[in-house]
């Protein structure tokens, strides 16, 4: 179980997490969700021991992170901006990572090739974007780690790569119990994989919780009618007399309020992890502004 307890982190004047608390559960695949500027990329630095807090814990099975070698040699950490030694090929790194990472896995190592055809003898830097990001992958998993943290994992690669790097890092979490921390825009795909989701703001986490009970507790509401009196509305738009507000309550809450008033027509939808951060994030002020141009 990864951990951060009451961090706090100041640059200069600028605070960057303010009292961030956030878990993530051993053998979760857990979403962290924000605007650009919300601190996500700071806090994965914490949790990889890259930086040290101004105050607060920062712990993986109750220990220490910061300068502890032996905690940090059971992660993985892939960033968003990649970084190899200048003229290293593939089979260099995975010298280097082995030296590093006691249970890295050379079998393994082999086989990966068979999914990724990565040229073994020519330089990393001479790769594309999506191939660098391919053998940041190749060797992360090779690393057999308990703990994978990854920002913005799957950008630059194309659509067929990317489900085919989803399904072995969910495979790793259904045979080995790895825990996996994943920071990303690309909210539908997170979706698709995470169980447990936190959305962060301003350095701190707005909420965390399972995907199924976020997605349970938040609800959309289209409606012909007068709009029943005690639902707690998030949102609303009208376009004729169909009305859609975004409610905070599980369907079965707002079904047994709505039926009360014998509307002309409603309906009841689940929303999506977008959806969820954006109403989350404050509705109509953070959504898409309409100027002419």
């Amino acid at each position: 179980m990864l951990e951060m307890k009451h961090v706090t982190k100041c640059f200069d004047r600028f605070k960057a997490l303010d009292d961030l608390t956030l878990t993530v559960p051993k053998g979760a695949v857990y979403g962290l969700v924000g605007p650009n500027g919300a601190g996500k990329s700071t806090a994965i630095r914490h949790l990889t021991g890259i930086y040290r807090q101004d105050s607060g814990e920062v712990t993986m099975e109750g220990l220490p992170i910061y300068e502890n070698p032996a905690i940090k040699s059971r992660m993985a950490y892939i960033p968003d901006d990649i970084f190899y030694f200048p003229s290293a090929t593939l089979e260099e790194m995975r010298k280097f990572y082995k030296g590093i990472y006691p249970q890295f896995d050379d079998d393994l190592f082999q086989r990966l090739y068979e999914v990724f055809q990565l040229p073994k003898k020519s330089p990393i830097r001479r790769f594309s974007k999506g191939m660098q990001k391919q053998a940041a992958f190749h060797l992360a998993l090779c690393c057999r780690p308990d703990v994978m943290i990854l920002d913005e994992p799957v950008d630059g690669l194309d659509p067929v790569m990317r489900r085919q790097v989803w399904s072995l890092l969910l495979s790793d979490v259904a045979q080995r119990q790895t825990t996996v921390l994943v920071s990303s825009h690309n909210l539908r795909e997170l979706e698709d994989v995470c169980d447990h989701v936190g959305i962060m703001d301003s350095g701190r986490i707005l909420l965390e919780r399972s995907l199924a009970d976020m997605q349970g507790s938040v609800t959309k509401l289209q409606l012909v009618g007068d709009v029943p009196e005690g639902l707690d509305i998030l949102h609303e738009t009208s376009s004729g007399r169909l009305k859609t507000l975004i409610l905070r309550g599980s369907m079965e809450q707002v079904r047994s309020v709505v039926q009360q008033t014998n509307p002309v027509y409603f309906d009841l939808l689940p929303l999506s992890l977008e959806e969820i951060f954006i109403y989350e994030l404050g509705g109509v002020n953070y959504e898409v502004k309409n100027i002419v141009l």
